[in-house]
């Protein structure tokens, strides 16, 4: 007799539960942007600099360099290193060139127009150090022409 009454006690347990559904689960948070000095890094941004004139454009995928006498190069970008009012890119090409750009949350003027850009910017080019400023590319796009 306990026999039938054990098996009817597993049947309804069994019938309360519904293996085919699983509790819901949260999704995590996303994560939040890394923002420098009111710049969202993780959209295009351009580090320029005049004397000579160099650019950077920065990308979620790569980092580009190009100057007026050299036809530049590009490398994977490794996303930046934040620690307080800094963002540094450091990136190695495949043939062992170096590029490192520091991004500081600091106002900027290129020298040449009256342009302000959120942020300034210093580039290393294995022994050769560069001064300029970046702002994300929709800022640029969105200003006047210097």
């Amino acid at each position: 007799m306990r026999l039938p009454l054990l098996a009817l006690a597993l049947l309804a347990l069994a019938a309360c539960s519904n293996p085919g559904e699983t509790p819901p689960s949260e999704a995590p948070p996303p994560a939040a942007p890394a923002v420098l000095g009111g710049v969202d890094l993780g959209q295009p941004l351009r580090a320029i600099g005049t004397e000579p004139f160099w650019g950077v454009e920065i990308t979620p995928g790569t980092l580009t360099y190009s100057a007026v006498d050299n036809p530049g190069f590009s490398v994977t970008n490794p996303g930046p290193t934040l620690q307080g009012t800094t963002a540094v890119y450091a990136a190695a090409g495949a043939d062992g060139a170096t590029l490192v750009v520091t991004l500081i949350a600091t106002d900027c003027s290129d020298g040449m127009s009256d342009r302000v850009y959120p942020l300034t910017a210093r580039v290393e080019l294995g022994e050769q150090t560069l001064n300029g400023c970046a702002a994300s590319v929709a800022f640029l796009e969105s200003q006047p022409a210097p």
